[in-house]
């Protein structure tokens, strides 16, 4: 979409976009260093302890209730793309606890004196676009006048209990599996700079709005154990949430990382994200990487994703099946990539 002369680029507003905005992992630990863990509620499957993808309460036998919220400034300029995006990385939080959403409400922030409303309206029809893909109305919202354009969702889904699928119940010679591959950060700041082809922008909104749907096939299968979803922090980030919650450590092949057409040239021309370099900075010394990497796979292993892909610890014996799933919903660059060892928590990055 190409907006009127008039109207201010959805990216000029926001000083970054997408997850690559997420507060820095370490000062995220700062702030939330002394909050007090919600122990006290026996149906609470999943609070805060393991810095988990959404919360999970037990309404009985056969039923548990996921919740989560997730917003974020623009990762691009076309509004209609933007309201998809973020309503796909929202969503993406009940898929990778293995539920099936049921409702989201909106989440809206605007510059109201800055955005004519047909841009915000296009914000609006994207987000309702992807819940209706996936089978689920809004249902409601909260909305301000924001220095910065945000959207976003509260999203609700379902599970049955033993479907519940943690970032922290890995086992060690667990394989490891992610299902998009990466370098959306590095596609949103070629963007940003006006170097990134029609050709890269369509791929960064395929994936970026493709649904997490395989989380609750995935769920069922008794060989995977835990689960979660890259995004803001990057792939380390989040396999170290993996890796602290299971208390093992992980080994990956960066060869065996699968990547978005042209991101590491764009990646060694120094398009990245601010984002990368505060992830590293928050977790790098976790981090074992071998002789022979170079900056730039550093920042691909860091690069904040939005919307990112499935990361799956499953029993050797079960990744065929696991391959099977992501295959059948059309995620074909779907890769074994490592696997839980023991040890330490820690991640070791061989070439």
């Amino acid at each position: 979409m190409t907006l009127p002369a008039t109207v201010p680029r959805l990216t000029s507003l926001s000083h970054g976009g997408g997850c690559g905005c997420k507060i820095a992992p370490g000062v995220l630990a700062e702030l939330l260093r002394g909050a007090t863990a919600p122990t006290a509620f026996a149906r609470l499957l999943v609070g805060t302890e393991t810095s988990d993808d959404a919360a999970v309460y037990q309404l009985n036998d056969e039923q548990a209730v996921i919740a989560t919220t997730d917003f974020f400034m623009p990762i691009v300029d076309d509004p209609f793309d933007f309201g998809r995006i973020a309503a796909t990385n929202a969503l993406s939080d009940v898929y990778a606890m293995g539920g099936t959403p049921i409702f989201s409400l909106a989440i809206l922030g605007m510059p109201i004196k800055v955005l004519p409303p047909e841009i915000i309206r296009k914000i609006l029809r994207g987000g309702e676009a992807v819940c209706a893909a996936a089978g689920i109305p809004i249902a409601g919202g909260h909305s301000i006048d924001s220095v910065e354009p945000i959207y976003g969702l509260a999203a609700v889904g379902l599970v049955h209990p033993k479907n519940v699928r943690r970032n922290s119940q890995a086992r060690a010679d667990d394989v490891l599996v992610l299902g998009k591959a990466l370098g959306v950060g590095i596609l949103s700041a070629a963007l940003k700079k006006n170097q990134l082809g029609e050709s890269g922008y369509r791929t960064m909104i395929d994936i970026t709005t493709r649904l997490n749907t395989p989380g609750p096939e995935l769920a069922k299968l008794a060989g995977v154990h835990a689960m979660t979803d890259v995004t803001g922090f990057g792939l380390l980030g989040h396999l170290l949430e993996v890796c602290r919650g299971s208390r093992l450590g992980a080994r990956v092949r960066m060869s065996d990382l699968p990547l978005l057409d042209d991101v590491a040239a764009l990646a060694t021309a120094g398009l990245v994200t601010g984002a990368s370099a505060r992830n590293w900075a928050s977790y790098g010394d976790e981090v074992r990487l071998a002789p022979g990497l170079e900056i730039v796979h550093k920042d691909l292993l860091c690069d904040p994703q939005t919307s990112g892909g499935l990361l799956v610890a499953c029993a050797p014996e079960a990744v065929a099946d696991v391959m099977k799933v992501f295959a059948r919903d059309g995620f074909e660059q779907a890769a074994v990539i490592g696997r839980m060892i023991e040890g330490q928590a820690c991640v070791t990055v061989d070439p």
